[in-house]
């Protein structure tokens, strides 16, 4: 499949999927070669949230959005210290940052962080042949280059089944956010790295949390040691299999009776330190416009997601028949309390006898709604509750 230069002097490059099929357009960013998992993202905006949030790590990320770069790139909006995507696929690349706020091009931003990428007018060709074949690995070069020779690299590259990158993507010493200067302490929360937003912690100190951000492989006792409100396991990138030590860690906080709350990465090892199994979607869940029913109101709220494993139902049947049936667990019985309504897939679980809970989607929205920003009020309550028991 090929598809003619967008960028009138740019050099052209080529996209290679892993089962042969080619795409041709022109270098957008960084000249080089890069590999990954092919992926798409469905939002209309957030591009530098996205090209920054870690649980991109080892993917090369397609948008579905015709036109990319128009507000350019600022240092406010980062949501960790680099661009984690392996590279990258436009349609329309911006000509113009049109933004007050920009302070540099997308293209110069990912020439300067050595992100190789490809602007092609086959990108809905793209995201249809994914919707349809799966999520596979892919290999991105600029300038010429054999479709055949390239294939043979892409089939080398490795797998994102079995991959344990949160380790590679954490923070690799502590850091605290503090609550803003008008806001009062109220609790402390340990909040552990698998591949964490910035706006994660802030958005629980502005509601009176101090957190303490420590590294994916601290374990329980590190943990416990800082004598936690409550701790938090936060998104990240990679196979949720190949972590065992976070599923440990997670195990021992709750055994402490510590409340946890988990998002994506931290709710699928909630989920297999519930006894739970995961696997590996299709194509998985990427764009802020995902819907999701709180199987205990019938509410739903439009989310954002990225991720592309999940947590299994705990037995045979119908995902939408769990509502309101328990399973039982080494902590006591747990129940699945949200899905998504496209396909079913489990976007929340609690404990019913003890404070942990995780939901497989991002309420702090950066980018996305903010329809589920209340779970970080969740989450104190929680704390609260534990705190007066």
């Amino acid at each position: 499949m090929t598809s003619p230069a967008l960028v009138g002097s740019a050099s052209p490059a080529m996209l290679v999927l892993e089962d042969g099929t080619t795409f041709r357009g022109t270098s957008f960013g960084a000249d080089g070669e890069t590999f990954g998992e092919m992926v798409f993202n469905t939002g209309m905006t957030g591009y530098q949230e996205t090209l920054t949030d870690p649980s991109y790590a080892r993917q090369i990320v397609a948008m579905t959005a015709p036109h990319i770069g128009n507000t350019g790139v600022n240092d406010t909006d980062p949501e960790s210290r680099r661009i984690w995507v392996s590279g990258y696929v436009v349609r329309e690349p911006a000509r113009l940052a049109s933004s007050w706020r920009a302070q540099r091009s997308l293209q110069a931003e990912l020439a300067a962080q050595g992100v190789t990428g490809i602007a092609m007018n086959g990108t809905r060709a793209l995201t249809r042949h994914l919707r349809d074949r799966g999520a596979m690995r892919a290999g991105i070069t600029s300038g010429p280059a054999d479709p055949a020779e390239l294939l043979e690299r892409v089939l080398a590259s490795p797998q994102m089944t079995g991959a344990d990158l949160a380790r590679d993507v954490s923070t690799p010493r502590p850091y605290v956010i503090h609550p803003p200067d008008d806001t009062p302490f109220r609790f402390r929360v340990v909040a552990v790295d698998l591949g964490i937003k910035a706006a994660t912690p802030r958005a629980m100190a502005a509601l009176g949390c101090e957190v303490q951000v420590v590294p994916a492989t601290a374990t329980a006792p590190e943990i416990l040691a800082a004598s936690p409100d409550g701790v938090f396991f936060s998104n990240g990138p990679g196979d949720p299999a190949a972590i065992g030590y976070a599923v440990d860690a997670i195990r021992g906080v709750i055994a402490a009776s510590t409340p946890v709350f988990g998002i994506c990465l931290g709710s699928q090892v909630l989920g297999r330190a519930l006894g739970l199994g995961t696997y590996k979607l299709r194509f998985g869940h990427r764009g802020v416009n995902q819907p999701v029913q709180d199987l205990r109101t019938g509410r739903v709220q439009i989310t954002s997601h990225n991720h592309g494993f999940a947590v299994a139902l705990p037995d045979a049947g119908p995902g939408r028949d769990r509502a309101g049936r328990a399973f039982q667990t080494d902590f006591g019985p747990a129940e699945i309390t949200h899905l998504n309504l496209n396909d079913g897939v489990v976007e929340g679980l609690r404990l019913r006898a003890a404070p942990a809970f995780g939901v497989q989607y991002h309420p702090e929205a950066a980018p996305g709604p903010h329809d589920a920003s209340g779970l970080f009020g969740e989450f104190c309550d929680l704390m609260e509750g534990t705190r007066r028991a």
